[in-house]
């Protein structure tokens, strides 16, 4: 006998032994149900809400666990980030889930199964399955092999690092002046620019970004000036020396 449609996804995911009604709910889009003619509660939305609920407490808990030295903002911004209808999509699309989808015809002849927010509610469904098939710890696991709570830390840092700020400093712990920010070009459509910006200091070049705003490439710009400052600093530290320039108040 073959497997059954949901025992091939517990096998491809490594579930633990949930019911097979209970994973099939988890699947069914209102679609579905409403084609089939089943009552509305055995669509999946009612296990998105419970999955939702249980995939906050993990992500919350990981964090707060993992990372005792983030301070709340940055806490809240990294959940966030990761309970997101995008990065749930993009997990339900890395595992599959879009294949087990139970739509109804015009929605799955619609492309349905690649969409983003019927994806992320499955996702959510699915811990919610899990949860109440296997317990806490199970659905803990299932989750944190799946989003990547590291990265996403360190992501939210590196959006809240002030290049800007820190290459200012950089320079001014040497000499008065400050580094100027060049417009070199903003090119696109109205709604999607994209400017370049140069950073220099004295004449001198030091890096250059693009980004959808001038205050984004800013940014960039910084950033890469900060890299290769190892290339630039020394030059410019022998051209303030020679120059007999002040260096700033210490």
């Amino acid at each position: 006998m073959s497997p059954s449609r949901w025992q091939k996804l517990r096998d491809a995911l490594a579930l633990p032994d949930i019911g097979d009604d209970l994973l099939q709910q988890a699947f069914q889009h209102g679609s579905y149900i409403r084609e089939q003619g089943l009552a509305p509660v055995l669509s999946n939305q009612r296990l998105e809400f419970l999955g939702d609920a249980v995939l906050d407490l993990i992500i919350a808990g990981a964090l707060y666990h993992e990372y005792p030295d983030l301070h709340e903002g940055l806490l809240t911004k990294t959940k966030a980030a990761l309970v997101r209808a995008g990065s749930l999509a993009r997990a339900a699309e890395a595992l599959g889930l879009g294949d087990y989808l139970l739509l109804g015809k015009g929605e799955d002849d619609s492309g349905g199964r690649r969409k983003s927010s019927l994806l992320a509610d499955v996702y959510e469904a699915l811990v919610g399955a899990i949860y109440l098939g296997a317990g806490l710890e199970a659905t803990r696991e299932f989750v944190l092999s799946h989003l990547d709570v590291a990265g996403a830390v360190a992501t939210q840092a590196e959006h809240r690092f002030d290049h800007k700020t820190a290459l200012q400093e950089l320079v001014q712990s040497h000499a008065r002046q400050l580094p100027t920010y060049k417009t070199l070009a903003s090119e696109g459509p109205a709604h999607d620019l994209r400017f370049r910006v140069e950073v220099s200091f004295m004449g001198t070049p030091l890096g250059a970004g693009e980004g959808a705003s001038k205050r984004k490439a800013e940014q960039q710009a910084a950033r890469e000036a900060l890299d290769r400052k190892a290339e630039w600093l020394p030059l410019l530290l022998k051209r303030l020396h020679r120059n007999g320039a002040e260096p700033p108040p210490r």
